[in-house]
C-alpha cells in the first residue's frame, strides 16, 4: 500500500469573505502549511504557481466567479529605469538597505505602528501587537530576510549598514529563481521621497545581484488603485490560467 509522506501539504479552502480589492464581491483562499523540511523547496514552487506566503501559511485566491487577482513578477534583468521611477531612484541615494536575519525589534514595531495608523488604521492589522508583528517577521521556515533602510552614513561603503532612524523595511523571502517581497512599510513623514517605489526599486537591483530572474510583487489587480502601482514596473509577467505572460 502506497502511503503519502508526513510531511506533504494538505490544502485547505477558506470560508467566502468580502473581497478587499473590488467592493461588492466575496474572495475565498485556498492554503497550506509552510512548516518541515520541505517547506523552503514548497515555498518555491507554489510562489512560481501564484501563492503568496503569510508566516507559515502559502495561500492564493480560489473564488468561483472571479480571476481578478494575478500574480506579478517583474522580469528584472530587462527592466530600465523610465523617467519618473528614475527620479524616485535618485531622490534615495541619500538611502542604504541593508539585508539581515528576519529579527523583530522595538524600533522596527514602532515604525509598523505609525505605518498603519496613516494608511491603514482599519485594516486586518489595525490591532496587532508587538507579539503579532514579531511572529509576522520572524514565524518562517523559509530563507527569509529584512532590508532596513536608513540614511548612508561615512562608514556605509564598508559595513553596509546606514545611520539613524529606521526609514523603512521590507520582508522578503529568498526563492530559487528570484526575491518575493512578502510585507514593506515606511516612514509616512517622508511622502516626497516615494519609499514604496523606491524599495522595490532597490529589490529589483538586489535580485539582479543575485543573477536571479525575478522579483515577485505579488497579485495585481485590474479596476484596483491599491493595485495600480504594481503595474509600472515593466516588463513584467502576469500569471493566468495559461500561465506567465509578459506585459511589455
Amino acid at each position: 500500500m502506497t502511503r503519502e509522506p508526513r510531511d506533504a501539504p494538505q490544502f485547505y479552502l477558506t470560508a467566502p469573505a468580502p473581497c478587499p480589492y473590488l467592493p461588492g464581491r466575496e474572495e475565498r483562499k485556498v492554503f497550506t502549511h509552510l512548516i518541515g523540511r520541505r517547506a523552503a523547496s514548497l515555498n518555491d514552487t507554489l510562489t512560481e504557481s501564484g501563492f503568496r506566503r503569510s508566516q507559515t501559511i502559502a495561500y492564493r485566491p480560489a473564488c468561483e466567479n472571479c480571476r481578478a487577482c494575478l500574480s506579478v513578477r517583474v522580469v528584472v534583468d530587462d527592466f530600465r529605469l523610465l523617467r519618473n521611477l528614475r527620479r524616485v531612484y535618485d531622490a534615495n541615494q541619500d538611502l542604504i538597505g541593508s539585508m539581515q536575519p528576519a529579527d523583530a525589534n522595538s524600533e522596527q514595531y514602532a515604525l509598523f505602528r505609525s505605518y498603519l495608523e496613516a494608511r491603514h488604521h482599519d485594516g486586518g492589522m489595525a490591532d496587532m501587537s508587538m507579539l503579532d508583528f514579531a511572529m509576522m517577521i520572524e514565524d518562517s521556515h523559509v530563507n527569509t530576510r529584512i532590508v532596513e533602510y536608513r540614511r548612508r552614513g561615512p562608514d556605509s561603503f564598508i559595513t553596509g549598514k546606514g545611520t539613524g532612524p529606521l526609514i523603512g523595511l521590507a520582508l522578503t523571502d529568498v526563492l530559487h529563481d528570484g526575491l518575493s517581497m512578502v510585507y514593506s512599510f515606511y516612514d509616512i513623514e517622508e511622502h516626497e521621497r516615494s519609499l514604496g517605489t523606491f524599495m522595490i526599486l532597490d529589490h529589483i537591483e538586489r535580485t539582479r545581484r543575485l543573477g536571479l530572474p525575478y522579483l515577485y510583487l505579488g497579485y495585481w489587480v485590474e479596476g484596483s488603485q491599491k493595485m495600480d502601482y504594481k503595474a509600472r514596473f515593466r516588463p513584467q509577467e502576469r500569471l493566468d490560467l495559461g500561465g506567465w505572460n509578459r506585459v511589455d
